[in-house]
């Protein structure tokens, strides 16, 4: 498993994006990994805006691909996923509900508009009043 320093120099590849590592929590007895990205909402629109984007995986889950030298998500914690190079779409555009690297997925908003990525079966947990609060996304 990786450290946390590990985790502060390296990117965090998901959704063809670049994800940087926030912080560390603890939801019932469980360690997740909260990584961080800010991207505009769309250039074509008069006024765009920020969207705030958080991941929250699963510490055992990351593994460092060290060819390409970034973080991937394998629900294993060893095997290094193959990276598909699909169209990057904007975040308004994705479905809420999808597979990433072999894991189900869901997009939900959070507080204050964040949107946050979470694995479809720790969703229940993890995006509940309680699991908010651990988390610690505001």
């Amino acid at each position: 498993m990786l450290t946390v320093s590990d985790l502060e120099i390296n990117v965090l590849e998901f959704r063809q994006r670049s994800f940087s590592f926030d912080h560390v929590a603890s939801v019932e007895g469980a360690e997740y990994a909260i990584f961080a990205r800010t991207e505009t909402e769309s250039e074509s629109q008069f006024r765009p805006r920020l969207v705030h984007l958080r991941l929250v995986a699963p510490l055992p889950w990351i593994v460092y691909d060290e060819a390409n030298d970034i973080l991937l998500l394998a629900k294993d914690g060893a095997t290094v996923p193959v990276r598909l190079t699909e169209p990057v779409v904007e975040v308004g555009a994705e479905p809420t509900e999808f597979h990433e690297q072999g894991i189900a997925w869901r997009r939900t908003p959070g507080p204050s508009g964040t949107l946050v990525y979470a694995p479809e079966e720790r969703v229940a947990t993890l995006l509940s009043a309680k699991g908010w609060a651990a988390l610690g996304i505001a």
